[in-house]
């Protein structure tokens, strides 16, 4: 097997020449040694590369045994299409130009090799990659704006309706004091003005919390006083739902502060709780535990609620997603709670995770590793 490896510096980018010709392997390497230079002798080797390695270009004579250039090109654009090729050929035959170039083909050197003409192109394919990535990360942030504005508006519109309508109603006498349902109305019209101003709140929030891409400033907390915090902060929304609430912690809890970010693991967890008292019916318990396992310090979110199956187990810290077990598309809040408390414990050093059978509950687990 001729595959081997160039000397690299650490976060360099990855080419693969792919020659049967050592000759024009090694020349590869030389000319490009900025950068990490693997190398396979075929398509077919190759191919065993790609499964294990991250390459950034693929640089491919077209004329080789067992597996050719244009087959390789073929089939590495089935799996990635975004992957770099560049391919190398000594023939100029108009078809196989136009045939690699349908294919994805993303710039051709011709053979005998000519060293500033590989380092240049090599440089250019490279560019065009970034700003292909560029481009793209673009679209994707368009696409997220439209749909969290879409989204806004969905969200807001049913409270906002359901009290101008009430209004409207008052206005024009339809609704008075002395009705029977009128205490039902104003409850709910109280009801529906929380939930519009928890929607301010968490949309006020989840724009700061976008626009936070500096290192989170951390400093000592009692993780287990803080959860318990949130756990009485809560209480209110789970005795409206008639959800029992509970905390509780292990008496031995880690002498040594954790180092956190106050603001941010209180959202974490509270989002996490909200999520699952959201999901809870009335009668059922969610909890709070705290405990030392492992040398980490691990909250346990418990519920009885209705649970969740494993294709959306996939999804649920993805943005804007929503467990919407009812299929009625009014499910609360904007499906960023449980995407930003992973992004946030993510970066002070911890993890979470969330374990759950549909009917049976689930279990999230908030963990940290214990300070030395």
């Amino acid at each position: 097997m001729a595959f081997s490896e160039s000397n690299y510096r650490q976060n360099e980018k990855t080419i693969l020449c792919v020659d049967d010709e050592p000759i024009i392997r090694n020349l590869c390497r030389d000319v490009l040694e900025e950068y990490r230079v693997l190398q396979a002798e075929d398509g077919v080797e190759a191919i065993k590369i790609l499964e294990v390695e991250d390459v950034d270009l693929v640089l491919s004579d077209v004329m080789m045994p067992n597996l050719d250039g244009l087959t390789l090109l073929q089939k590495v654009k089935e799996q990635h299409p975004d992957q770099a090729v560049i391919l190398m050929t000594g023939y100029s035959d108009k078809d196989l130009v136009l045939k690699a170039l349908k294919s994805g083909a993303d710039d051709f050197i011709n053979k005998p090799i000519n060293i500033l003409q590989l380092s240049t192109t090599v440089e250019k394919v490279f560019e065009k990659q970034k700003i292909r990535q560029e481009l793209a990360d673009l679209k994707r942030m368009d696409q997220l704006k439209s749909n969290f504005l879409g989204l806004i508006s969905h969200k807001l519109k049913t409270p906002a309706t359901a009290i101008s309508l009430f209004i409207q109603n008052i206005a024009e006498g339809v609704e008075s004091p002395d009705d029977d349902n009128f205490k039902q109305m104003v409850a709910m019209v109280q009801a529906e003005t929380v939930h519009m101003e928890q929607l301010i709140q968490d949309l006020l929030y989840f724009s700061d919390a976008a626009l936070q891409e500096t290192a989170l400033i951390l400093e000592p907390v009692d993780l287990g006083a803080l959860a318990g915090q949130v756990v009485i902060a809560l209480q209110p929304a789970a005795y409206r739902r008639k959800i029992s609430l509970e905390s509780f912690t292990e008496p031995q809890l880690p002498v040594k502060p954790l180092m956190l970010n106050p603001e941010r693991i209180r959202f974490a967890v509270r989002a996490v709780l909200d999520n699952a008292i959201k999901f809870t019916p009335e009668g059922g318990v969610v909890s709070l535990e705290g405990r030392v396992e492992d040398k980490y310090f691990k909250l346990l979110v418990k519920d009885t609620g209705i649970g969740i199956t494993q294709l959306e187990l996939a999804k649920i810290f993805n943005k804007f997603y929503q467990v919407d077990p009812d299929h009625t598309g009014q499910v609360r809040g904007f499906g960023l709670g449980l995407f930003y408390a992973r992004d946030f414990i993510s970066r002070m050093g911890g993890q979470l995770s969330i374990e759950s059978q549909p009917g049976e509950g689930s279990i999230a687990t908030i963990q940290f590793p214990l300070p030395n």
